[in-house]
C-alpha cells in the first residue's frame, strides 16, 4: 500500500471514530456464547410526566442497539405502563399527561424495539380502570395489538382472552428458541388474573408441545420486598387472584414453570427495598426462584424522573441453567460524569439465579 493511501485509509477511520458516539460505559455478555433477556421495570412515572418521557425512550433506544452486543433474545416489562388509563384531566402531581398522551408515549418508547427485537409487556394495576383497577377496562389492546411487531409473528403462540371474552395480549405466551437452553416460553398473566385467565395459563403450559420448555411466568403483582407473596390488596377489581393464589393455582403444581418475574412493589425507600427475591419448592420438589424488581422511586421522590433509567440485563448462561441479574442504567452510562453511577453491584442488584 502506498504511503499517501495508507494515511488516507488512517484519516478515514480517525474520522469515523470521532463521529461515532461516546458512551463511557458499554455492557457485555461475561461468556460468548450466553444470550440475554432486558428486564424493564414499571415505567409509568417516565409516562406521566412529559418532560420523563424521553428517559423511558433511551431505555428502549439502548436495549434496541445492543441487540448484537448482548446478543438479546427478548424484552420483558412488569407492567403500569401508564399512571392512568382513563384520565382526561392531569392534576399535575400524579403527572400533567392524559392518559391517552401517557399510552401514546409507552407506545412510542417500545416502538423503538418494534420490527428489531419481540417484547412481552404485562399489565400492571394503573393499566385499568379509571385511575387504578375500578375495573378491567383497559387500553393495552388498542396500543398493542399483536400485529404492531413483526418480531411477534416468531414469538408469539398463544393468545387468552381478557374480562370481555377478547383475545388480547393483557394474557399471552411467547417461545423462543435457543441453542443453550433449548425452547422458552414466557408467559405473560394479566393484573391481578381472574380465575378464566389463571385456568388459560395452566392449559397452556400443560399442553404436550410445551411440556420440556422452561417457562418463566411474567405479572406485575406477586412477590414484595421481603420476599412473601401477596395474600390481597385493596383495589376495587373484581374477581382477582393475588401472589400466593397464583402461586397455589398455577406455579405451584406446574411441571415447567421455572421462574416468576414481577414488580410493582415500591416505596419512598432505600433501593434494596424496591426489589425482592425468593426460592421456594414446587409439588415437584424442585426449587422456583421468584424475582421482584421496581425502580420508579430510585431517584427517592415519588413524582421525580421516574426510575434513573435502572434496568435489568438477564444473562442465560450457556450452561443452560445460570441467568446472570445485573442491574444497570443507560442514563448514567452515556455520561462521563455519572458513568461510575451506572451499575448497582450490591448483593440484592446482582447475582446469580439457578433453573433446574
Amino acid at each position: 500500500m502506498k504511503k499517501g493511501l495508507f494515511l488516507s485509509v488512517i484519516a478515514l477511520l480517525n474520522l469515523m471514530t470521532m463521529n461515532a458516539q461516546v458512551q463511557p460505559v458499554q455492557p457485555k455478555l461475561t461468556d460468548d456464547r450466553s444470550f440475554s433477556m432486558i428486564l424493564l421495570p414499571d415505567p409509568q412515572s417516565y409516562t406521566k410526566f412529559d418532560v420523563n418521557q424521553p428517559l423511558f425512550e433511551l431505555m428502549t433506544a439502548w436495549t434496541a442497539n445492543n441487540k448484537e452486543r448482548l446478543n438479546i433474545e427478548a424484552v420483558l416489562c412488569t407492567g403500569d405502563l401508564v399512571e392512568q388509563n382513563e384520565i382526561r384531566i392531569p392534576d399535575g402531581v400524579n403527572g400533567n399527561q392524559t392518559s391517552e398522551e401517557q399510552w401514546k408515549a409507552a407506545s412510542q418508547a417500545f416502538a423503538r424495539l418494534d420490527n428489531k427485537l419481540p417484547y412481552v409487556v404485562c399489565t400492571g394495576n394503573h393499566d385499568y380502570g379509571y385511575e387504578k383497577a375500578e375495573n378491567r377496562l383497559c387500553r393495552l389492546p388498542e396500543y398493542f395489538p399483536s400485529e404492531r411487531n413483526s418480531c411477534w409473528r416468531n414469538s408469539l403462540v398463544e393468545v387468552g382472552n381478557n374480562y370481555q371474552g377478547i383475545p388480547t395480549l393483557e394474557n399471552a405466551a411467547y417461545e423462543f428458541n435457543t441453542e443453550t437452553w433449548g425452547k422458552i416460553l414466557v408467559v405473560s398473566l394479566e393484573f391481578a388474573p381472574r380465575d378464566e385467565a389463571i385456568e388459560w395459563a395452566k392449559a397452556v403450559t400443560e399442553k404436550p408441545k410445551y411440556a420440556n420448555h422452561k417457562v418463566i411466568l411474567l405479572t406485575h403483582s406477586f412477590l414484595t420486598a421481603d420476599g412473601k407473596r401477596r395474600l390481597k390488596e385493596n383495589y376495587k377489581i373484581s374477581p382477582a387472584n393475588y401472589g400466593e393464589a397464583i402461586w397455589q393455582k398455577l406455579v405451584y403444581p406446574s411441571k415447567n414453570i421455572c421462574l416468576v418475574v414481577c414488580g410493582h412493589e415500591c416505596e419512598i425507600a432505600p433501593h434494596k427495598d424496591n426489589v425482592g427475591f425468593s426460592i421456594e419448592k414446587n409439588a415437584a420438589g424442585k426449587d422456583i426462584p421468584q424475582m421482584m424488581f421496581n425502580a420508579q422511586t430510585a431517584d427517592g421522590f415519588w413524582h421525580g424522573n421516574g426510575g434513573d433509567g435502572w434496568l435489568r440485563i438477564m444473562e442465560f448462561m450457556p450452561d443452560g441453567q445460570t441467568i446472570k441479574i445485573k442491574t444497570f442504567s443507560p442514563l448514567f452510562a452515556i455520561s462521563p460524569t455519572t458513568a461510575d453511577k451506572s451499575w448497582r453491584t450490591e448483593s440484592y442488584d446482582q447475582f446469580d439465579i439457578t433453573i433446574k
